[in-house]
């Protein structure tokens, strides 16, 4: 396992070769460092280019491997009796479930249109739980550990990483407090705030007015001491907590700087942090056509809060009222545009021939190319040529490719339709193996 100081530093690594650096840090009172040695230039004889290696036939792509362990890893704790996974099981399953879809084909198509209204109470019961087509939304942290996990969770697991890191690594786990652990507004305060603090002791090094701080100042009080971290910061820049008058201060000296820190590398690293990255999980799921019928989204898909919600559910009798008033096309994509800006995430499942559900989560600004390799990591046969057509037999062209699902309207929820294409028609198999072990009964 990586130690949790290498990982501070080596996101410290990244975010110079991201934002640039300025440069080794120094003493204030030593002399320039002489500018570094030349390096000759290599030969421009050969060139490399980055070669897209496409992946091994019927080996799951890492984005698919890591969202199976993490949906077999959620499913291990249930009862398997229930529920015979072989998958001879599953085909007879996926044919009677089939036939039971065609005769309920009018409740099915109503599904299918579902998670649009969003009306989720303030608080839900279990049976309401239940009927929801995904639990929620998860994402992943590869700096703090492998763990799947919802967004709150992950800000306390972060919190608490970065407090564990204080001891060993004062200056730079300050810096990611500041930026992780408090809301935007205050940060980009304190953190311009602090970044002046130290400037003027670099740029004025024998202005002692620069190197002391009134904590009961306003400014000090206002800016940075309600904001996580920075008085750890401080601490590690180099400032000490000294009475002066029965009055607190924070006294600069360059002995107490951090070992192994300079005011140069701190300032560096307070301009380049920034938030912990969390990566959204696919959440893959494989479903029969039985469970395709829950379309409830939960919370986390909305960008308004749940107060918000109700007041929308109160105002659907006047939506009704207004369907019956003849609308222009301009009022008609005015009504769209709103309903489509409260989601955050789009829920996207695949309906392949044999009855099968692909279901995966993604951010509403993801491109629908990334749809495409989601479902191509997914398949049998990954080289094989398909098509994933809308509901109402929509195919998209490589222009649509680049474009997000928000600006195609595939929000909040779609179901595609897949099919192979030219040479690949003749292929009977879709998903691999692995993936269709993921067919649970709940």
């Amino acid at each position: 396992m990586n130690n949790p100081k290498n990982k501070i530093k080596n996101f410290f690594a990244k975010q110079k070769l991201k934002f640039g650096s300025h440069g080794p840090g120094r003493k204030l009172n030593s002399e320039a460092p002489p500018p570094p040695p030349k390096v000759p230039s290599k030969s421009s004889g050969s060139t490399s280019k980055d070669v897209y290696i496409p992946p091994k036939r019927k080996e799951l792509s890492a984005e698919a491997k890591a969202a199976a362990e993490a949906a077999l890893a959620r499913v291990q704790s249930r009862d398997k009796k229930e529920f015979n996974t072989s998958l001879a099981a599953i085909q007879a399953q996926v044919r009677r479930e089939l036939e039971a879809e065609r005769k309920a084909k009018e409740y099915a198509a109503q599904g299918t249109s579902a998670g649009a209204s969003g009306d989720n109470p303030a608080e839900m019961s279990d049976d309401e739980r239940k009927d929801l087509a995904v639990q929620g939304v998860y994402f992943r942290c590869p700096l703090i550990s492998d763990e799947v996990l919802p967004r709150k969770e992950w800000k306390g697991k972060i919190k608490e990483f970065l407090y564990e890191q204080l001891e060993n690594e004062k200056g730079l786990s300050a810096c990611l407090i500041i930026y992780n652990c408090n809301i935007k507004e205050k940060v980009d305060v304190c953190v311009e705030t602090l970044i002046k603090c130290l400037e003027n002791i670099l740029h004025h090094p024998n202005e002692e007015k620069y190197k002391k701080i009134r904590m009961s100042n306003r400014m000090f009080c206002d800016k940075i001491k309600v904001c996580e971290g920075a008085l750890d910061f401080l601490h590690a820049a180099g400032f000490a907590e000294i009475p002066i008058d029965d009055e607190p201060h924070l006294i600069w000296s360059e002995e107490y700087l951090e070992p192994g820190n300079t005011l140069e590398s701190l300032l560096d690293a307070l301009k380049c942090s920034e938030p912990f990255h969390l990566e959204l999980d696919r959440n893959i799921q494989v479903l029969l056509p039985s469970q395709v019928q829950k379309t409830n989204l939960p919370p986390d898909f909305f960008r308004i809060s749940l107060e918000e919600l109700k007041r929308e559910q109160q105002l659907r009798s006047e939506a009704l009222e207004q369907s019956q008033i003849l609308k222009t096309k301009a009022m008609r994509e005015k009504e769209e545009l709103r309903i489509v800006n409260r989601y955050k995430f789009s829920l996207i499942r695949v309906r392949f021939p044999n009855g099968v559900y692909l279901q995966g989560t993604f951010n509403v600004y993801e491109k629908l190319s990334q749809v495409y390799e989601f479902v191509q990591s997914c398949l049998m046969h990954e080289s094989a040529e398909f098509l994933i057509v809308s509901p109402t037999g929509q195919r998209f062209s490589d222009a649509d490719l680049d474009k997000s699902l928000f600006d195609l309207r595939l929000v909040p929820t779609i179901v595609f339709n897949f099919s192979y294409e030219n040479e690949s028609r003749q292929l009977a198999d879709y998903l691999k193996e692995e993936l269709m072990l993921l067919i649970q009964s709940f």
